[in-house]
C-alpha cells in the first residue's frame, strides 16, 4: 500500500507565488504547466537551480516578516548590596531583551523607595532602590523599574543593580526575570555550528573539540529554553514488558524477512522494530514524538525548503532513498534531526504495512531504522552516501523511547525471532551489528 500524499505541484505553485509576491513581480514559469513545462524546456536540475537562485535573491532583497525564535528565560536575584549583579546573559545585535521584576523582599521595590533620592546614587534623578541596568561593564546605566523591553544595538553583557550609593536602600533583594529572544541570524549561526560539530563527531569520532562555553554555561541564573529537539534530548529508559508475545503474532514475526533490500535486490538494513496500531494512531504518535514525514522527492524537498525558509522554520524533512520489503517500497519514511545537521546526521526509519494483522483486525507496521552520522563511499558505485552508526540497536531503542514518552504506547516487548541478524552490511556496504531482537510496540 502506498500512502496518498499531496502532489508537490500545488506547493510548488505556492512557493513561486510567494517569491513573486515578495519581489513585487509576477512569478511565471516557462510553458503552460509548472513542473512539466520546466522539464520539457530545461533539464530538471537546471529548473531546481533556478528555483534556489530565485529564492536566494528574493530573500536577500525582501526579507519575510520576522517570526521570533525561541526565547530563553533567566531568573536573577539582585541584592541591595552596593555593586552590580552579573546576570551572565550575553547580548548580540538585534536581540530583544525583556527585563521584569517579579518579586521583592526586605522592603525593596523595583520602582524605588519614595522620598529617597540623593546625589550619591547611581542615577540621582531616580529614587533609591529603583531597578537599573547596563549593557556592558563600562556602559551608562538605564532605568528598568518594574519592567523594560529593549532591542540590542551592539554586542554586550547585561548587569543589574538597585539604584544606590554607599548605603543599601533596603534590606532584601529583587527577583528579576530576563527573557532573551535572539536575533534570527544568531540562531542560524548557532545551528550551523551545531551542525558542523555533529558532522565532525560522526565522521571522525567523538573526540571533537567543542566550541568554547559562554558565560551562560556557568551562570547561577536558571536558564530554560522554550523548545528542544527530541533528537537531541536525552530519553527516558524503555519500560519493557516481561510478558510473552501472543503466539500467533510471534509466528508471524518469525516469518518476516530479516532485512530490506535496494532496487537491485542487494540486502541492506535489518528489520528491527514493529508497531501495532491503526494508521491514524501511528501517525499521531509519531508526530507527538517529533518524528517528521520525509519528503518523497527532490522537487518536493526544494519546495518545502523554500516555504519553510520563507516562514523562518527549520527544514528537517530531507528525502530518503527507496528500499524494499515484501517486494514493494516503503509506505512511509520518518526522520528526526537538528536543523542544518539533517544533511549529514539524522535519526530515520522506513515503515511497511505488514501483509498480516494482529487479532485479525489491527494493522501491523514493520520498521527498519538506522542513525545517519556522516558520509562514506558507496561500495556499489563509488559515490558518496550516508554513513550509519553501526550499533543499530541504539536507533531501534531510540524509536521506542521517543514514542513511549508520548504516552501513546500501551506496551513494549523485545522479541528474538528465529535466525536473528547479528552482523551484516547495508546495501551501500556499511557494516552494522545487533543483538538480533525486534522491538514490538503496541499503541493505545
Amino acid at each position: 500500500m502506498r500512502p496518498v500524499t499531496e502532489s508537490p505541484k500545488p506547493a510548488a505553485r505556492r512557493a513561486v507565488e510567494l517569491l513573486g509576491a515578495q519581489s513585487g513581480t509576477r512569478a511565471s514559469v516557462v510553458g503552460t504547466t509548472f513542473i512539466g513545462s520546466i522539464e520539457m524546456k530545461y533539464p530538471r536540475w537546471i529548473a531546481l537551480c533556478l528555483w534556489c537562485v530565485a529564492a536566494a535573491l528574493v530573500w536577500a532583497q525582501n526579507p519575510p516578516p520576522a517570526i521570533s525564535p525561541a526565547a530563553t528565560q533567566y531568573e536573577v536575584n539582585v541584592s541591595a548590596a552596593p555593586g552590580w549583579t552579573d546576570t551572565h546573559v550575553d547580548l548580540h545585535a538585534n536581540d530583544v531583551v525583556q527585563i521584569t521584576a517579579v518579586g521583592a523582599s526586605g522592603g525593596c521595590n523595583a520602582e524605588g523607595l519614595q522620598g529617597s533620592t540623593g546625589t550619591q546614587l547611581t542615577m540621582p534623578a531616580f529614587p533609591a532602590g529603583t531597578l537599573v541596568g547596563k549593557l556592558a561593564d563600562t556602559a551608562a546605566p538605564f532605568v528598568v523599574g518594574s519592567g523594560r523591553q529593549t532591542t540590542i544595538l551592539e554586542p554586550g553583557h547585561l548587569f543589574l543593580a538597585m539604584n544606590g550609593g554607599g548605603k543599601p536602600p533596603c534590606e532584601g533583594s529583587l527577583q528579576v526575570k530576563v527573557q532573551l529572544t535572539p536575533a534570527y541570524g544568531t540562531v542560524v549561526k548557532s545551528k550551523l555550528n551545531t551542525a558542523l560539530q555533529t558532522w565532525l563527531a560522526g565522521q571522525f569520532g567523538t573526540g571533537v573539540p567543542q566550541p568554547a562555553s559562554s558565560k551562560a554555561d556557568s551562570t547561577s541564573a536558571v536558564a530554560s529554553s522554550s523548545t528542544r529537539s527530541a533528537a537531541a534530548s536525552s530519553q527516558l529508559p524503555l519500560h519493557v514488558s516481561d510478558a510473552a508475545l501472543d503466539p500467533r503474532l510471534a509466528k508471524d514475526l518469525d516469518a518476516l524477512p530479516r532485512r530490506v533490500s535496494d532496487e537491485f535486490n542487494n540486502l541492506g538494513d535489518m528489520v528491527n522494530f514493529v508497531i501495532i496500531g491503526p494508521q491514524e494512531e501511528l501517525q499521531t504518535a509519531l508526530s507527538a514524538a517529533d518524528w517528521h514525514l520525509a519528503d518523497e522527492s527532490r522537487e518536493a524537498a526544494i519546495v518545502s525548503a523554500i516555504l519553510q525558509t520563507y516562514d523562518k522554520k527549520d527544514y528537517v524533512q530531507m528525502p530518503m532513498s527507496t528500499l524494499y520489503l515484501f517486494k514493494r517500497p516503503q509506505d512511509f519514511g520518518y526522520e528526526q534531526a537538528e536543523a542544518y545537521s539533517v544533511v549529514a546526521s539524522r535519526h530515520h526509519f522506513r515503515l511497511w504495512k505488514a501483509p498480516f494483522t494482529w487479532n485479525g483486525r489491527t494493522t501491523v507496521w514493520i520498521g527498519a531504522g538506522t542513525h545517519d552520522i556522516g558520509f562514506e563511499k558507496d561500495q556499489r558505485n563509488g559515490k558518496v552516501t550516508h554513513k550509519i552508526d553501526p550499533a543499530v540497536d541504539g536507533e531501534r531503542d531510540h524509536v521506542g523511547e521517543t514514542l513511549q514518552k508520548t504516552g501513546k504506547v500501551k506496551a513494549v516487548h523485545y522479541y528474538l525471532p528465529s535466525m536473528p541478524v547479528l552482523e551484516a552490511k547495508n546495501a551501500t556496504g556499511g557494516s552494522y551489528h545487533s543483538d538480533g531482537r525486534l522491538l514490538v510496540l503496541f499503541l493505545k
